[in-house]
């Protein structure tokens, strides 16, 4: 007789349950437990002359949350909400909970932010709060599943680095061996130059760092990046193709799923930056041409876009002196661009400049020594083909579709400015 998890139990089974106590009740001659594990809850029925004294006397001493295992019969209840119960034949105490319980996860009284990440292991215990990590899952899952289908390969490139993708005033530093080295602000750099090698389509799912001392609902010092670089394109257009196909293939499986979510059965906009500033400007909002959009110039670029049915949209053509030196310019303009979903930014990325002496004049342009990063310059020597990718936050995908009040909720143990524990 083997452990199960509960929402597998079956009428008329003699089985292990194994999980933490919810609750006991005493009622006359009859005990009751409730028995939680990761996939739902049963009630424990001890009545007595029907279970060993033994059990029938240890249910009312059970502290909330102690891990127990139970062993017994599953029956039909007409009273649980599940409609099985289960008769206790022995309990036995695995590991035992101090009391008071440091936090309150039930949810019926509110608990400060602090509180719930400092004790994170117990905040998951709700299943609500748990329930946010098994799509979290589910959605990584899926892209890797869309990037295998569409012929990607998964790399892994390194997160110590000797050179950050986007300038150092966002980067973490610290000292490699008495050299100076970086925690990856991204893979940028080491995807772009797997561009050169012949693996023409790669994604990494992996952790980023910024230093920014940004205290806002969406931003995070170290959050989950989901890349892709691709070669042989033609423009940014393609790259724009291949992430609106992964979007569409992870809400149609969060669909499938039973989760409720509304899987975009429409070709996302392509909206240039200059029209959006003229948008922006009808509804009272002025932006100078050359400013970068900020958390309230997407909010409600996101509130126009709803009004036409459309929560998913790329912005294109940005000016080229707010875009990084990777990529490709156009004049004044480039040919980066950002996805956003219900006025928050998903990913960024775009087609990347592979021409090594414009790469090269570009850098000097934008303040960076190229002798800083001829590890990267050099892959563009000998033949690179043209490419382009993107970043996209994962952890912001989960805040938008479950609705969070924050990025924080949708990582285990964000780390921020003010957060560096547990």
């Amino acid at each position: 007789m083997g452990r199960i998890y509960i929402d597998d139990a079956k009428a008329g089974e003699d089985v292990v349950f194994k999980g933490w106590v919810e609750r006991v009740k005493e009622l006359g001659k009859m005990n009751f437990l409730v028995l939680r594990d990761r996939s739902g809850s049963i009630q424990i029925t001890a009545k007595k002359g029907e279970v060993p004294d033994n059990v029938l006397d240890m249910i009312p001493k059970l502290n909330r949350e102690t891990c127990i295992a139970v062993n017994g019969k599953v029956v039909e209840s007409k009273f649980a909400k599940s409609g099985i119960e289960m008769i206790p034949t022995e309990i036995t105490i695995v590991g035992n909970a101090e009391t008071p319980l440091p936090l309150d996860f039930s949810g019926k009284i509110d608990s400060e932010k602090d509180t719930r990440f400092n004790y994170r292991y117990m905040d998951l215990r709700n299943n609500e709060t748990q329930k946010i990590f098994h799509i979290r899952s589910r959605i990584i899952q899926l892209f890797r599943e869309y990037f295998v289908k569409e012929g990607f390969i998964e790399i892994h490139t390194p997160v110590i680095q000797a050179a950050g993708a986007e300038g150092g005033s966002t980067l973490f530093k610290f000292d490699y061996y008495g050299k100076e080295a970086y925690l990856r602000q991204s893979p940028q750099l080491y995807k772009q130059m797997m561009m050169a090698s012949g693996l023409d389509r790669i994604f990494e799912i992996g952790q980023v760092f910024r230093a920014e001392k940004f205290h806002t609902r969406r931003h995070l010092s170290e959050y989950l990046s989901t890349d892709f670089e691709m070669a042989w394109i033609n423009d940014e257009n393609d790259v724009m193709e291949m992430l609106e196909g992964m979007v569409k293939y992870t809400f149609e499986g969060l669909k499938k799923d039973g989760l409720d979510v509304t899987v975009p059965d429409y070709k996302f906009p392509r909206l240039t930056y200059t029209e959006i500033l003229e948008m922006l400007k009808k509804e009272g909002i002025d932006l100078e041409w050359g400013e970068d959009l900020g958390d309230p110039q997407e909010a409600k670029l996101g509130e126009i876009m709803e009004k036409q049915g459309k929560d998913w949209y790329f912005i294109t053509k940005y000016p080229s002196k707010i875009k990084p030196f990777y990529i490709m310019l156009e004049d004044k303009l480039s040919r980066g661009l950002d996805l956003d979903y219900k006025g928050m930014e998903m990913a960024s990325g775009g087609q990347r400049e592979h021409r090594f002496d414009v790469l090269v004049k570009v850098m000097k342009e934008k303040g960076l020594n190229p002798e800083d990063f001829t590890f990267y310059t050099d892959a563009f020597r000998w033949g690179m083909p043209p490419h382009g990718g993107i970043g996209f936050g994962t952890e912001r995908l989960v805040m938008q579709i479950l609705k969070l009040a924050n990025v924080q909720e949708a990582i285990l143990y964000p780390r921020t400015p003010d957060m560096l524990t547990p």
